[in-house]
């Protein structure tokens, strides 16, 4: 596949997630965009707040500065640049904010199709080539963000749904990747120890521990490793996105146990 194949493909994906979110929003209630949501500190509206500010930036909007004071759940330089676009937005009625992910995405896209992008390697737009993403990252993470953020709202609001759409295939497929990090890095198994995820809709990954202490992925799921752990989308993606515990019963762990229960503990690989 080449580079421009591979770039349409996240760009696909990224305006069928703001379609849906979108959509989402405009079902919403006025005592629902008050509602707090699994991000520390955000509720609803913050979210779309947040999503409008970084879509305004890449469709070439101009850069935000606020005082955002020193509230307790930002606790980086990243978290201190997303919480601009929730501060500048605070006063905005929530139709002008889904107005604006309307219209700066619809923008983005049109530029895209313009001139489509070629060149994975390539420095992403703006900040995100300043703290050297390159484009590849940038367009493969932007519908990641898009649904991951959808679905906190769903949750919040008690509307489920979305998780059978090209945004959640991306974003499950995309946070299964890291697997092997999780196993080999933060759970540290000794060298020769197997470990299986399956996630309900994504392709089972294997992983291995070598001596090096790296989980390096397998080309068949062996047919006893030292432990698997299953379970549906849902459970996963609050799971890898750090937002919440998954409801009981919903993580199974075939194998050994203790060393499942850390691996899902570990799962956490987006904030």
């Amino acid at each position: 596949m080449s580079d421009r194949e591979l770039l349409a493909g996240y760009v696909e994906n990224w305006w069928s997630a703001v379609g849906d979110l979108v959509a989402l929003l405009e079902e919403l209630g006025p005592d629902d965009w008050s509602t707090p949501t699994d991000l520390a500190g955000w509720d609803v509206k913050a979210v779309a707040s947040h999503t409008a500010h970084l879509e305004s930036i890449l469709a070439g909007g101009p850069d935000e500065t606020a005082d955002i004071g020193e509230p307790a759940h930002v606790t980086s330089p990243m978290g201190q640049f997303t919480e601009i676009g929730v501060v500048t937005r605070r006063g905005r009625e929530p139709a002008s904010i889904i107005e604006e992910i309307r219209t700066t995405t619809a923008r983005r896209r049109a530029a895209l199709d313009a001139a489509p992008p070629e060149d994975a390697t390539a420095p992403a737009d703006g900040i995100f080539g300043l703290i050297g993403w390159n484009t590849r990252t940038l367009l493969r993470n932007r519908p990641l963000d898009v649904w991951m953020h959808e679905q906190d709202i769903r949750r919040a609001v008690g509307r489920p749904g979305g998780l059978d759409s090209p945004g959640a295939q991306h974003t499950a497929d995309y946070l299964v990747e890291a697997f092997g990090f999780v196993v080999g890095k933060r759970v540290a198994p000794p060298a020769g120890t197997t470990a299986v995820l399956a996630v309900e809709g994504s392709t089972p990954i294997a992983v291995e521990v070598g001596e090096d202490g790296r989980a390096q992925p397998l080309a068949a799921v062996p047919d006893e490793p030292n432990v698997t752990v299953a379970m549906d989308r849902e459970s996963f993606i609050v799971l890898a996105g750090g937002r919440r515990a998954a409801a009981p019963g919903a993580v199974k762990v075939s194998g050994d146990q203790e060393l499942g229960q850390r691996i899902v503990a570990s799962l956490a690989t987006t904030p």
